[in-house]
């Protein structure tokens, strides 16, 4: 989570496609510590988000992440000139990861990897 919130503070001073590609970076970082303290190792981003619904992440949170994600693929790898439209929503989701961060008891971390196997 501190890379997240490290990363997230250079989104508010990055300019141009980078502001957006730091936001999803923030973002990804967050949730993956959510998988991390359930002792989940996943390197693939599509399969991280996959697994959101399974953490107690919402339909929104979900769409957001896969819009973020698409958009971040489009400025970075194909020069598309997407900006980022609000930089507290960034903010807002990893809040968001750091509540169910915090919401996470042994018992719901079994239930998550009960779940994924």
């Amino acid at each position: 989570m501190k890379e997240a919130d490290d990363t997230l503070e250079n989104v508010f001073t990055a300019k141009g496609k980078w502001k957006l590609i730091t936001a999803y970076y923030a973002c990804y970082n967050a949730l993956y510590s959510v998988l991390m303290k359930c002792g989940i190792k996943c390197e693939i981003h599509d399969c991280t988000i996959e697994l959101m619904g399974m953490l107690g992440f919402d339909t929104s949170d979900i769409k957001y992440m896969i819009k973020l994600k698409e958009d971040r693929i489009q400025a970075q790898y194909y020069l598309k000139n997407i900006q980022l439209k609000d930089e507290s929503k960034s903010k807002e989701f990893i809040l968001k990861c750091k509540a169910v961060l915090d919401s996470l008891d042994s018992g719901k971390i079994e239930k998550i990897r009960e779940k994924i196997r």
